[in-house]
């Protein structure tokens, strides 16, 4: 048995679901799904075709109700409106029954809303240059023609974006020949002013493709590497990650400082290498590492006895000395710390690392930044606060290193301390107690000299004064610790007492032979 349903379907009685034909498909000329030829209307052509769209006519329409009888449905309203020459789409009432109509002329214009606030209507479309159909074309091309601008735009900003990049990056690379005086960096190990630039095979060779059981550690410059030359010199070689930028600007700035600084208390660079976008700085092996791999380790601190303690100490002064005076520029390193300083096999200390350096002019005594660098723990007050940096910045970073050579402890480790927060504040309120010899490192017992051990705490808290004029400068601290007859002022309150917050930073870690845990530098490079 067939049934006509409620909304004009003919369906199989006796087999649920199968349906023989649809009033949505008859009307006009369609004679598929059991449909019959309608009358053809005058003012109707037989491609004329109902769309449910959704949205309106803009204007000139008029919607008017013919009938809300419960017999009228979906069918009959398509019927209705076919007939009417001036019905341009129709749709049934919200509850299912009646129909509404919209009349008008054939040129009215029908905008498509996807999430139109209107209920969809079915719209009569003409089979071909019809207004509706020209502009729902319309809409789809200019929305292709905006996807495919936007795309162009992007490819092209893009593009330029990597152009001037590669041609920062040539240019730079240029530059740093220029620098080296070397026209070809690839023909072996040529001389330059002052340094040596090895070929990319040569360090292949030397690393073993940079194998990872020659990898010594990884730095923010990039990952460093031990390597042996063909004479059977062994060296250390930083290799700039590709990713880092600050270590790009590092690499330009140590390279430009290392041909010109030459002193017994500072590393040695013997070269670099540059091939294509490797970039890479060669120093002497430091077999014995960095002054924190011994000072920070309770099994290795004991190797530091008082003596080697007072010789690392003076050599570092002489090294920051030769900086801040006597070699050919003045330089403050800005990041002086144990991490920084390199041992040799005499457990001689090397200071390393003039990736953050910056030079000063003799007649310049201080100078400014909006974007500090340095390591939290050794930077000082003025400079982490204000960004203000002198001699006396790194007179500061000296002056916590000899608080830690003393105390065998970190500066910001808080395991040890009840009231305070750093080494510098412990060191303070022991002094004021009276106490000072407290901040002794237990393994040091007594193989060191008690005066000698209180004259250090005490030019080490003279370095650590929070206003930068009251701090000695490095040759007025040579002196302090060589002549103990020389009277020394009392020291005044120290900077970060309390120690400091720079919550606001990122930090990472920045070991020139690897990581050591030796607290956090700070990532922000300075635009000079």
């Amino acid at each position: 048995m067939w049934i006509l349903n409620v909304n004009g379907q003919v369906e199989d009685g006796e087999i649920n679901g199968l349906f023989f034909g649809s009033s949505d498909f008859c009307y006009g000329n369609h004679q598929d799904d059991g449909c019959l030829a309608a009358n053809m209307r005058f003012c109707r052509d037989g491609d004329d075709k109902f769309t449910l769209l959704n949205g309106d006519y803009t204007r000139g329409t008029r919607v008017f109700t013919p009938d809300n009888d419960s017999s009228v449905g979906f069918s009959d309203c398509m019927i209705r409106c076919w007939n009417d020459c001036d019905c341009v789409a129709f749709n049934t009432s919200e509850n299912g029954v009646g129909c509404n109509i919209w009349t008008g002329s054939k040129d009215l214009k029908f905008s498509i809303y996807p999430k139109s606030i209107y209920a969809p209507k079915y719209v009569l479309l003409p089979p071909s240059n019809g207004n509706a159909k020209i502009l729902i074309w319309g809409s789809v091309v200019s929305g292709i023609f905006l996807l495919s601008f936007c795309f162009s735009l992007l490819w092209y900003r893009k593009n330029k974006k990597f152009q001037r990049k590669e041609k920062r990056v040539k240019d730079e690379d240029r530059h740093l020949l220029e620098l080296m005086d070397m026209s070809d960096p690839e023909r072996g190990r040529r001389k330059g002013i002052d340094i040596v630039v090895f070929s990319f095979a040569d360090i292949l060779t030397a690393t073993n493709d940079f194998s990872s059981e020659n990898k010594l550690g990884q730095g923010g410059f990039g990952p460093v590497y031990k390597g042996k030359l063909s004479d059977e010199q062994e060296i250390a070689i930083k290799r700039l990650s590709r990713t880092s930028g600050q270590g790009l600007m590092e690499f330009k700035n140590e390279l430009i400082l290392i041909a010109k600084l030459q002193h017994t208390n500072l590393v040695r660079v013997l070269g670099c290498c540059i091939h294509g976008e490797e970039k890479m700085l060669i120093y002497e092996y430091m077999p014995n590492k960095s002054l924190d791999f011994f000072l920070f380790d309770e099994t290795r601190k004991a190797l530091l006895d008082w003596p080697k303690r007072c010789n690392i100490i003076e050599g570092i002064a002489q090294g920051l000395l030769y900086l801040h005076k006597y070699s050919r520029m003045r330089i403050i390193h800005r990041d002086l710390k144990p991490s920084n300083v390199l041992l040799d096999q005499s457990m001689n200390p090397k200071i390393s690392d003039f990736g953050l350096a910056r030079i000063f002019k003799q007649n310049e005594t201080e100078a400014m930044t909006d974007r500090p660098v340095g390591t939290y723990g050794y930077m000082s007050p003025e400079y982490a606060m204000d960004g203000t940096f002198s001699v006396k910045s790194d007179v500061f970073s000296f002056g916590v290193l000899m608080l830690e050579m003393v105390s065998g402890r970190r500066n910001v480790c808080l395991s040890f301390l009840n009231t305070t927060v750093n080494l510098i504040g412990y060191a303070w309120e022991l002094w004021q107690q009276g106490n000072a010899l407290q901040l002794q490192d237990p393994t040091l017992a007594d193989a060191c000299v008690e005066h000698q051990l209180l004259r250090t705490i005490h030019v080490a808290l003279l370095c650590v004064q929070e206003y930068a004029g009251d701090r000695p400068v490095i040759s007025e601290v040579i002196s302090m610790l060589a002549n103990d007859t020389m009277l020394l002022p009392d020291p005044k309150q120290p900077g970060f007492f309390f120690g400091g917050t720079m919550s606001k930073s990122t930090f990472f870690e920045r070991n020139p032979y690897g990581s050591s845990g030796n607290n956090s530098t700070i990532t922000q490079m300075e635009s000079s």
